[in-house]
């Protein structure tokens, strides 16, 4: 008997492939900082904790679209930023990624083609080989700060087959914040070819300097029945483990595709939809300072890998990620070695090697992707460790 092509071929996760290798480091006693994954220090407001402590209702099955109210009171949101987003425009789901798989289904067929910005978020491979897509990917170079190339490369990975084009903005892993012009000619893009735009934007909140400012697909009138949005609660309110996202469309085929798609797996998690409802109503207020947080985190990030020698990366303009290239020559082999054989006074760092962030054969393989979610105090000690590390692994 032999699995399934499909299980196969799906890859084990970067960030969490070197879980088993912490645990046993964990247990010979070594302290490990943890950049390899989005999971922020942070605390997750009271109002959501105190609406789970009292929810006294049965657990019943919640309508498919999601709960009527948590859906206008998200839908509200969008106005603080005079993005018509209405009611019918948007449907809860469970998490930001089934919001993905949700748009990959509804806009494509098997051996469709979806072009991407390479390094991505990792998981966009599982979704799209669960999902019968092939990715086409547009490489971006760490000197240019992953920004991305003059339209006309873009355009040369249109074939018969391309169905849409998916942007992570700002982006992970890169923490790219795209500027408008180059929105614009995506958006030209798209319209010219019948296209639709699969935009992610679960890190809209966080861009990290006043010079760069945030620009959602859906300000661009013209492509609105082309765009899907991607929403996502997880890391705006630090409810990772709460598995709740929205896909949003003004295209009313897409959303009642969607939500067939949300019937057949009957509702969203209860408690935590009816949790987020209070946080919404003063979520420019909370994510506003928390934002605040992560511009010191990347500034002491950034500030801590630019001594060491040898290492490549632009500061990241959103988001809490960076893509790093060190001087090994191979990090996957280097991040198995920080917790299998190195310690420096019974501490070690975790990091996401960058390779499979790439759908290119051989790209990435110098690269890591740091999430600084840890205070200050904290990166500042990863850093000098990594640093150490380093030195230590050359010299083997």
């Amino acid at each position: 008997m032999k699995i399934s092509n499909r299980a196969f071929n799906t890859p084990a996760s970067p960030i969490r492939k070197l879980f088993p290798k912490a645990e046993e480091a964990t247990k010979r006693g070594v302290k490990i900082y943890k950049l390899n994954i989005g999971q922020p220090d942070l605390k997750t407001p009271i109002c959501i904790k105190k609406r789970c402590q009292n929810y006294s209702k049965d657990l019943v099955y919640e309508p498919s679209p999601g709960i009527p109210e948590l859906i206008s009171t998200w839908a509200k949101y969008f106005a603080t930023d005079k993005l018509p987003v209405t009611d019918k425009d948007l449907i809860i789901t469970t998490g930001g990624s089934e919001a993905i798989v949700f748009a990959l289904l509804a806009t494509c067929d098997p051996n469709d083609e979806v072009i991407v910005f390479e390094p991505f978020y990792t998981n966009y491979k599982s979704y799209a080989i669960q999902t019968g897509v092939k990715l086409v990917p547009v490489t971006l170079k760490i000197e240019d700060n992953f920004h991305l190339p003059k339209i006309e490369e873009i355009a040369k990975k249109i074939t018969s087959k391309t169905k849409a084009i998916l942007i992570n903005n700002p982006s992970n892993p890169t923490g790219t914040v795209y500027k408008k012009k180059e929105l614009q000619a995506i958006t030209d893009l798209a319209l010219k070819h019948n296209l639709f735009i699969i935009s992610d934007e679960v890190y809209n909140e966080f861009v990290l300097d006043k010079k760069n400012k945030f620009i959602s697909m859906m300000s661009f009138t013209r492509i609105r029945q082309q765009l899907i949005l991607i929403e996502n609660a997880s890391k705006k309110f630090n409810v990772c483990g709460a598995r709740i996202g929205a896909l949003i469309s003004k295209n009313q085929e897409i959303i009642a595709t969607a939500t067939k798609f949300a019937q057949a797996r009957l509702s969203s998690p209860s408690i935590e939809q009816y949790a987020l409802i209070p946080i919404f109503k003063t979520a420019k207020k909370y994510t506003q300072k928390i934002c605040q947080e992560y511009k010191k985190r990347r500034d002491v990030i950034f500030e801590g890998l630019k001594k060491i020698k040898g290492t490549v990366c632009l500061k990241p303009e959103g988001a809490f990620y960076i893509i790093v290239k060190l001087p090994v020559n191979d990090t996957e082999k280097f991040c198995a070695w920080l917790l299998d054989c190195f310690n420096y006074k019974k501490q070690t760092v975790m990091l996401a090697p960058a390779k499979d962030f790439y759908a290119t054969p051989n790209r990435g393989l110098q690269e890591v992707r740091i999430a600084y979610v840890l205070n200050s105090k904290e990166l500042k000690k990863a850093i000098e460790i990594l640093k150490i590390a380093i030195d230590k692994y050359n010299k083997k």
